[in-house]
C-alpha cells in the first residue's frame, strides 16, 4: 500500500508537469503501533503526521532516538497550554489557526531554540465544527505571523468538507498561497491526494491508503 501511494503520488505529479520529487507524503500514523511504523521507516519513509501530541509522544521519541532523518507534523488541533511539548517533538506544524496559538508557539520557539516551519490551516468550508482560520481573516493573520511573531510560515493547510468539491477548496487555498507568497500547501488525503496534487500540493497527508483502517503497514 505504501509503495501504491509513491506511485500514485509520482505519476499524479508527472501528469500535473511538476518535478516528481515536488510532493512530500505525510503518512499520517495516528492510532497506528510501533510495528506498524517501524515497517513503514524500513520502507524508506521518513514523513509521519501525528493528531495528538500526548499520543506522539507514547510512540516518537524512542523512535527518533533510533532512527535518524524521521520529520513528524503535527496535523491535528494544537491546544496552547501543549505548545511547549509540540515544539519540542514536532518537526513540522500544520494547524496554526489563531493568534493566541501563534503567541504562544512564537514564545516557546524562542524558548527552545526552534523554528519550525508552520502552516496556517484556513477553514476553506468555514464549518462551524471545524479548526482553521476564517479565509476573511487570513491575510491578516499570515501578516502577523510573519511580522510580529516572527514565525516560518511555510504555506497554507485545508481539509475540504466532505460534501463538497475538494478541488474547489485545493483551487481556493492555492490562490491565497499566491496571493501571500507562500510556496507551499497541505492538503489532500487519502480520498483525495490525486486531485490536491494537480491543485499544486506539496503536502499530502495520507493514512488509512498507507496503513489500512487499523493494522501494519503494506510495503
Amino acid at each position: 500500500m505504501l509503495m501504491d501511494v509513491r506511485e500514485r503520488i509520482k505519476a499524479k505529479t508527472r501528469a500535473a508537469g511538476r518535478d516528481p520529487g515536488a510532493v512530500t507524503l505525510v503518512a499520517v500514523s495516528k492510532t497506528h503501533g510501533v510495528e506498524s511504523l517501524a515497517q513503514a521507516i524500513a520502507a524508506g519513509q521518513q514523513h509521519f503526521g501525528e493528531n495528538r501530541v500526548q499520543e506522539a509522544e507514547e510512540k516518537w521519541p524512542l523512535l527518533k532516538a533510533k532512527h535518524s532523518g524521521l520529520n513528524l507534523h503535527l496535523i491535528g488541533p494544537l491546544q496552547t497550554n501543549k505548545a511547549d511539548q509540540a515544539v519540542a517533538l514536532f518537526d513540522v506544524i500544520h494547524t496554526l489557526d489563531r493568534p493566541k496559538l501563534a503567541e504562544k508557539l512564537a514564545t516557546e520557539m524562542q524558548k527552545q531554540g526552534r523554528a519550525l516551519p508552520c502552516f496556517v490551516q484556513i477553514n476553506t468550508g468555514r464549518e462551524a465544527q471545524k479548526a482553521g482560520i476564517d479565509p476573511t481573516d487570513a491575510d491578516q493573520f499570515i501578516a502577523a505571523c510573519r511580522e510580529t511573531w516572527k514565525i516560518n510560515v511555510a504555506g497554507l493547510m485545508c481539509i475540504p468538507p466532505v460534501n463538497e468539491q475538494a478541488a474547489l477548496h485545493f483551487a481556493f487555498l492555492r490562490d491565497m498561497a499566491s496571493r501571500n507568497g507562500l510556496a507551499q500547501l497541505s492538503m489532500g488525503m487519502s480520498d483525495d491526494f490525486e486531485t490536491a496534487i494537480a491543485f499544486g500540493a506539496t503536502h499530502v497527508r495520507v493514512g488509512s491508503a498507507i496503513f489500512g483502517a487499523r493494522g501494519n503497514v503494506q510495503a
